[in-house]
This record gives C-alpha cells, sequence and structure tokens, in this order.
C-alpha cells in the first residue's frame, strides 16, 4: 500500500503513549532535510508507561515489519506510513501520527 514516507522527525507512538524514534535513519534520502527511516533498524521508545494493573512492560524498542516494496534506499526498505511495527516486549503496534506529506511511496 502506498503512503508517505516517515522521517527522523516523524511522531510515532506506541499504543500506551510512548515516543517511538529511529536508531539508525538513512542520511542518503533527506525528507523536509531530515534522514529517512529504513525497516531495517530499530526503533527506541521514551515514555510508554506499559500497563501496570495488567502485567503488561513497557515497550522499549520497535520494529517495522512492511515498508516500502517499489521505493529503497542504499537496498533497504523504507518505512511508509501504512506500514506495520511492533514492540518488544509487550508486542503492541506503533501508531505513526504525524509525519511529512510531501513524498509518497509504495
Amino acid at each position: 500500500m502506498a503512503g508517505f514516507l516517515l522521517h527522523q522527525g516523524a511522531v510515532v507512538l506506541c499504543v500506551h503513549g510512548g515516543q517511538a524514534s529511529p536508531t539508525a535513519p538513512n542520511p542518503r534520502v533527506a525528507l523536509t532535510g531530515m534522514p529517512a527511516a529504513t525497516i531495517v533498524a530499530p526503533w527506541m521508545v521514551a515514555g510508554c508507561p506499559g500497563i501496570p494493573a495488567v502485567p503488561i512492560p513497557p515497550c522499549v524498542t520497535g520494529q517495522w515489519l512492511t515498508g516500502t516494496v517499489r521505493v529503497t534506499s542504499m537496498g533497504m526498505p523504507l518505512v511508509v506510513q501504512s506500514g506495520s511495527a511492533i514492540t518488544a516486549p509487550g508486542g503492541v503496534p506503533l501508531l505513526p501520527v504525524s509525519m511529512q506529506t510531501r513524498v509518497t511511496a509504495m
């Protein structure tokens, strides 16, 4: 599916409200002046409270499972808004909330 590409400045949250950011953005592709994100490197999640009432631990990292299929950078698929990601150790999805809206890809 097509969607907007995500970059280092995109707002991505886990379902508990923790802020996710890419650990190794790709500097060869700039989106609104910031490096694009690839699905290869994990994302770090900060500020996730988890759910203490139900023993669900806070999210620490996230990994994108699907990304672009037609557009790559240095042979790696890019993170796209319509892609899917899962966090560890909680196993919940990452949700793109705000991203650049000029470049789309499949």
